[in-house]
């Protein structure tokens, strides 16, 4: 029973797709206007360049983190393995106040360092939050040249046909219109 409701389905699905593909091939050079677009955002904002400059600029400021993380990481093994040797030397409550000291250093440290990547990460979702108020205009104006009423996520959709697919048409507008984005207004 299964087996035969999956390939009901698949006939259907083949049958659905092969009808509206060739519903929606050009006729005379002219491209059949459709209800529904569809369009892959996740590669929209990774291969404009708006979203490669983004990119860059997070990787590097990861980067910089990283090594200063590495470095501070460094510096604290030192020191505690300094501290570590003082230990032999020291009374329990000497010894107990300084690791005291030190474990406070640590924990601070880490807070910086986390608050540094936490704002390296609602920055990258502040330059997404600018990119898509710029490219809905865009998405509107390929929207209406084409007639349709709804783009839909792609990846969400089971099955469509690639002449709905509009993302290298909106890469390629948004490219020419706003180029990396690095001038848009941001709000604070």
């Amino acid at each position: 029973m299964k087996l035969a409701y999956t390939y009901v389905l698949a006939v259907l699905v083949l049958v659905i797709g092969t009808a509206f593909a060739s519903a929606q091939q050009p006729q005379n050079g002219v491209r059949v206007i459709t209800p529904i677009l569809t369009i892959d955002s996740e590669r929209l904002y990774a291969e404009s360049q708006f979203g490669s400059r983004v990119a860059n600029e997070i990787e590097a400021e990861q980067s910089v983190l990283l090594a200063e993380n590495r470095k501070i990481e460094a510096e604290l093994a030192s020191e505690e393995k300094t501290l570590t040797e003082k230990r032999k030397d020291m009374t329990s409550e000497n010894f107990r106040a300084v690791a005291d000291a030190f474990d406070q250093r640590v924990q601070e440290i880490r807070r910086i360092q986390d608050a540094k990547a936490l704002a390296i990460n609602e920055r990258s979702d502040r330059e997404q939050s600018v990119f898509i108020q710029a490219a809905r205009p865009i998405l509107v104006e390929l929207m209406r040249e084409a007639g349709a009423s709804v783009i839909l996520e792609r990846r969400s959709i089971l099955a469509s046909n690639d002449a709905i697919d509009i993302t290298d048409q909106a890469i390629a507008r948004l490219n020419e219109s706003i180029g990396d984005g690095a001038e848009l207004r941001r709000d604070p």
